[in-house]
């Protein structure tokens, strides 16, 4: 809208879903027109993205129209994650890189992938990071760098070997003053510690990940916090039970209700707040419990926070509590890699651009 509204020619590119997936993966047709609902602007979408019918269509554009193609996953070079040189070098990029003047890089929640429609533009285009992206770096950026105790870190979800990485990274750094653990990364923490969770030998580099759970329960047991209670799945319904009571033949759920109170405790004394991962299958109703609980939490503390990762994210949005959260991250795995402290594609391909292309 920015650009258009300057008089600006703006070619979205955008993705829906990945190949495989019967009901993700799809046209954005429909996208076009919640573009323009949202934009109070004229969108237009063709099915295509770098044959005659776009390029043409590019070319006939005139000043503050907005084009929105095809789905690039649609191409095959977009499902390949290479270096930005090599992407450079694609079909993709060749087509359409000489029709453009700028390249805007504005989706953060892909920030860490390496496909042409986000690393290949910024090798041959001066190329900018869009308002999106600008507000997450300074906003993730604002919680890491906090001054303002005490600090908390909740880590949540099921990407266990990222969030060790931040985890570790936050305590050795000082980022963070505790850790709340929960969902799938506080299965494995409770299996370092010697409690039996059944299911979570199934955890990709299962052995590992304890190994360095408990060497970080070690280094750090009185910063990081794990539950005293859980729910498991007993056929669908929910039954909470001490861990001192594992194993269980269930599966692990949720956080019960007494490590909930417990991790309100700690997110009321905090001034600074940061949540990744939900608390548990936050899309079964039986088990949203922990999660929205911590959200609520979150809303209520007058601590700076920022909330990022799939479901954690959608929790704050269907409890209509966006408003009353610093900031909510779009990203998924990039705002975790992100915290990690792990260099991002599309971010480190836009810092070379700017030193290929200065201020053009």
């Amino acid at each position: 809208k920015e650009l258009s509204d300057k008089g600006a020619k703006v070619v979205v590119l955008a993705h829906q879903g990945r190949a495989g997936e019967e009901y993700d993966f799809t046209t954005l047709e429909k996208h076009a027109k919640r573009l323009a609902k949202h934009t109070g602007n004229g969108v237009e979408y063709i099915p295509d993205i770098i044959g005659p019918s776009a390029k043409q269509k590019i070319k006939s554009l005139k000043s503050g129209d907005i084009l929105l193609l095809e789905n690039v996953r649609f191409l095959a070079e977009e499902n390949l994650n290479r270096p930005a040189d090599a992407q450079a070098t694609t079909h993709f990029v060749k087509n359409l890189a000489p029709l453009a003047d700028y390249f805007v890089m504005d989706a953060f929640a892909a920030a860490h992938r390496s496909q042409p429609s986000l690393v290949g533009f910024t090798e041959v285009l001066p190329s900018l990071a869009g308002r999106i992206l600008e507000q997450e770096i300074v906003m993730l950026n604002k919680a890491i760098q906090s001054k303002k105790r005490p600090s908390v870190f909740i880590s949540g979800g099921a990407k266990v070997k990222d969030s060790l990485k931040v985890v570790e990274q936050f305590l050795n750094r000082g980022v963070v003053d505790e850790v709340l653990t929960c969902g799938l990364v506080g299965n494995i923490f409770l299996v370092a510690k010697g409690y039996e969770v059944r299911g979570s030998e199934y955890i990709e580099e299962y052995d590992k990940l304890v190994e360095k759970a408990g060497k970080l329960l070690k280094n750090f047991s009185d910063k990081i916090f794990l539950p005293d209670d859980v729910a498991m799945d007993k056929y669908g319904q929910r039954m909470e039970v001490s861990v001192a009571e594992l194993p269980q033949p269930y599966r692990l759920a949720d956080i019960g209700t007494k490590t909930i109170e417990k991790y309100k405790s700690n997110i009321e004394k905090a001034q600074t707040i940061i949540a990744n991962g939900p608390a548990g299958i936050f899309e079964a109703k039986e088990f949203e419990k922990g999660t929205n609980e911590l959200v609520r939490a979150i809303s209520n503390s007058k601590a700076y926070s920022v909330v990022g990762g799939g479901h954690i994210a959608t929790a704050v949005i269907n409890l209509n509590l966006d408003s009353k959260i610093s900031h909510v991250s779009t990203g998924g795995g990039a705002c975790i890699l992100y915290l990690a402290g792990e260099p991002l594609p599309a971010i480190e391909a836009l810092k070379k651009a700017a030193q290929k292309f200065g201020k053009k």
